[in-house]
């Protein structure tokens, strides 16, 4: 079965579209472009990879279809469309036609309503998805878990996934709130978890294994073996730990599952849930 790292980024950097990236994480303020990770894929045996968008802009639809192009690896891409536009289904359907487009997401993280996705605007393009076959990835803070389990269950033939578990305190060891809603959210079968993200979420500078191993803990309790997948995040990652280190997080929780579990979440699952 072929491993499938379920989540990275590509950019060529622009300080205006990129102005997420603050000083503070200087390590990725450059440009990070496919034949840049192509080499850590081979290195560590991977066969292939879902690019994630991150700038609102169809532009970058544009960047990351153009690299899917000239390099195979890139066996999905997961876009950006304007979801509150009138045209929205128009968009989709325009999109429909690039067999690598896989799904889209909305920086739900980064706007000033925290409930947001319930906007009827919003909601009535996630309703378009489905019509396509396209996936939709939910990126969030904690603090907005509460409001996913309403949202998905409106949806029940979408499917969704939690980029980075949630994004809980890890550096804090805030986990009890968090917990409380990832079980709670997990029960809508048509929802996934991408357990990456994590290494950003803990202390960047002094995280070990045993702050993050907890968490994962309670994604696998609550999403079983068969709907979460490996992602590394890359290049985000780098401003807390080397490809290396985030693979090592996760090759030591599973070391001991079966052939058969690691293989779904190395790949199977990503497979499946993008069809790849």
């Amino acid at each position: 079965m072929l491993r499938i790292d379920a989540h990275h980024h590509l950019w060529k950097y622009d300080p205006v579209r990129k102005s997420w990236i603050t000083d503070e994480m200087a390590a990725i303020k450059k440009d990070f472009l496919p034949q840049d990770f192509q080499p850590v894929l081979r290195k560590y045996h991977f066969d292939g990879s879902v690019a994630v968008q991150t700038t609102q802009s169809e532009i970058e639809n544009d960047f990351l279809l153009d690299a899917a192009a000239d390099h195979d690896f890139i066996k999905g891409i997961v876009g950006w469309v304007d979801l509150q536009a009138e045209n929205v289904g128009e968009r989709l359907s325009f999109y429909n036609s690039f067999k690598k487009i896989k799904g889209f997401r909305h920086v739900l993280q980064s706007e000033a309503d925290k409930h947001f996705m319930s906007k009827p605007s919003f909601m009535n393009g996630i309703r378009k998805l489905d019509k396509f076959g396209f996936a939709y990835d939910i990126l969030i803070f904690a603090d907005q878990l509460k409001f996913i389990p309403e949202f998905v269950a409106a949806f029940p033939d979408q499917k969704f996934v939690i980029d980075h578990i949630a994004k809980p305190a890890i550096k804090h060891k805030s986990m009890e709130e968090w917990k409380k809603e990832i079980v709670k959210l997990a029960r809508h079968e048509n929802v996934y978890c991408k357990i990456s993200g994590m290494v950003t979420e803990a202390h960047w500078k002094n995280w070990k294994l045993e702050d993050i191993f907890p968490y994962i803990d309670v994604v696998v309790e609550s999403f079983g073996m068969k709907r979460i997948m490996y992602g590394s995040d890359w290049p985000v990652c780098l401003v807390a730990a080397t490809y290396e280190q985030v693979l090592n997080i996760v090759e030591k929780y599973f070391f001991s599952f079966s052939e058969n579990e690691q293989q779904l979440f190395f790949g199977g699952n990503a497979i499946q849930f993008y069809n790849l």
